[in-house]
């Protein structure tokens, strides 16, 4: 049985994903960037390590990391939405070839589903990713190196919008005038599902895969972004009223056949 897992990355999800791997039995570690931050995990129960995975290259204690891995879980933020002009691609490059070095044969890359241009309509696994911006086409290029290599088994998990705990994206757009495309749909999963499809993978060993991960229902922007900003008493944004959305839905036709996954959280 898989008993050791690595989780590249102990942020938002990663964080949570490691406790619940803990009270299920599994020996987890992760990476995190800061030292100070690693000790503070380390002393709370998860044992973590310093790794920065830069376009120079990864540096801090990465062998540690890797060594005496079952199944590698990778949920590096590839930070480009802030438009800083970061190469992920190059970073995660670099970080593939680590992973080849290591005895790693199984992986779990977390992806997006911004993999999808936003004109693609309605998708699923079986539609190809045809990606028009600079970050979807890193995301994809990514997604293939890994999916791709021989050295390991991977299945790649394209999430939707996150939310969860205190993250909710209504908060950058509440009072926001002027908003386009508020009737193309939202494609959304919360925390406690990312969490719990990551489980039955590992679970299931369902490696081999690509993974639509979003939760079944799809409200229109307008119409969620409104409910979720009165929810939580914020001025709901206003979108401009068009006839047509330019628009991308985004189904799965593998989570329930092949995980026999049930969602917690619908929208």
């Amino acid at each position: 049985m898989t008993k050791r897992i690595t989780i590249a990355g102990l942020g938002w999800l990663g964080q949570p994903l490691a406790s619940h791997l803990k009270l299920y039995g599994y020996q987890v570690k992760g990476s995190v960037t800061d030292t100070e931050k690693a000790k503070a995990l380390t002393k709370s129960g998860i044992s973590a390590y310093p790794v920065v995975i830069a376009e120079a290259g990864v540096s801090g204690l990465v062998d540690t990391l890797l060594i005496d891995t079952d199944v590698l879980m990778i949920m590096i933020p590839p930070g480009l939405r802030r438009n800083t002009g970061a190469n992920y691609a190059l970073k995660m490059a670099h970080f593939l070839h680590q992973v080849e070095k290591s005895q790693i044969e199984k992986v779990i890359l977390v992806s997006s589903t911004s993999v999808y241009d936003d004109s693609q309509g309605v998708v699923t696994e079986k539609v190809a990713p045809r990606p028009e911006t600079n970050a979807g086409k890193q995301l994809h290029d990514v997604e293939q190196i890994f999916f791709n290599n021989s050295a390991f088994k991977t299945t790649v998990v394209r999430f939707g919008g996150l939310f969860g705990g205190s993250r909710n994206p209504v908060k950058f757009l509440a009072s926001r005038k002027g908003l386009t495309n508020g009737k193309a749909p939202v494609n959304m999963i919360h925390r406690d599902d990312c969490v719990g499809i990551l489980m039955a993978i590992v679970k299931q060993d369902a490696f081999g895969h690509i993974i639509n991960a979003v939760a079944p229902s799809h409200p229109s922007k307008k119409d969620y972004y409104t409910q979720q900003a009165q929810e939580l008493g914020l001025e709901p944004p206003e979108y401009i009223d068009e006839d047509t959305a330019t628009f991308k839905e985004v189904n799965s036709v593998v989570v329930k056949p092949v995980l026999n996954y049930e969602f917690q959280v619908d929208l």
